[in-house]
């Protein structure tokens, strides 16, 4: 179970199917989260896709603070199910667009950027792998000019440093990266 930390839906509930394995963003994270993010974006134009969605906890944070645009991807059909339902339920079909899809393939096809790109990989997901999402997602067009990347992880794992990477904040064992795609225009240069 999770709950909808602010926003429209603030308190709403949500119970997963016993058959679930992935693990929801803890509410203390959460508010970590969202607290930055509070100071960089307007979430009533902001536009958002949540990569690894799990059960759609971050999705349905940013639907609640009425993010216009959602794209959810999520390859585990139980957890799609589980993210419709929950959609449904709030009555958020207008905001979030569900895949179910692998990550690393629907990337490659996507042609639509995004202010805000969240991605909640597999903590046992090797060092190259993160690498791989970080270069897919900067190479790929999938952030918009000055939109911010965030990967969470363990705690335990250090930040991957590139050209992006901004900072990194740490809630227990969740630590949230953040990447700023500074790319110029050629007129800027």
């Amino acid at each position: 179970m999770f709950r909808i930390i602010s926003g429209i839906h603030k308190g709403k509930k949500l119970l997963a199917h016993k058959n679930t394995t992935a693990r929801p963003t803890t509410d203390f994270a959460k508010e970590g989260l969202f607290g930055i993010l509070s100071h960089k974006v307007s979430f009533h134009s902001v536009t958002v896709l949540d990569l690894f969605a799990g059960l759609g906890s971050i999705s349905l944070e940013f639907a609640s603070r009425e993010a216009p645009k959602i794209y959810t991807i999520e390859n585990n059909k139980v957890n799609v199910k589980f993210i419709h339902e929950s959609i449904k339920k709030l009555q958020l079909e207008n905001q979030i667009q569900v895949f179910c899809q692998n990550v690393f393939s629907w990337i490659p096809k996507n042609r639509e950027s995004f202010d805000v790109v969240f991605a909640d990989p597999p903590y046992d997901m090797s060092l190259q792998e993160y690498q791989k999402l970080i270069d897919l997602i900067f190479s790929n067009n999938t952030i918009s000019q000055n939109g911010i990347f965030i990967l969470e992880h363990s705690s335990r794992q250090k930040p991957i440093e590139n050209q992006y990477y901004d900072f990194t904040r740490k809630y227990g064992n969740v630590s949230f990266s953040f990447y700023v795609n500074k790319s110029q225009s050629p007129e800027e240069e």
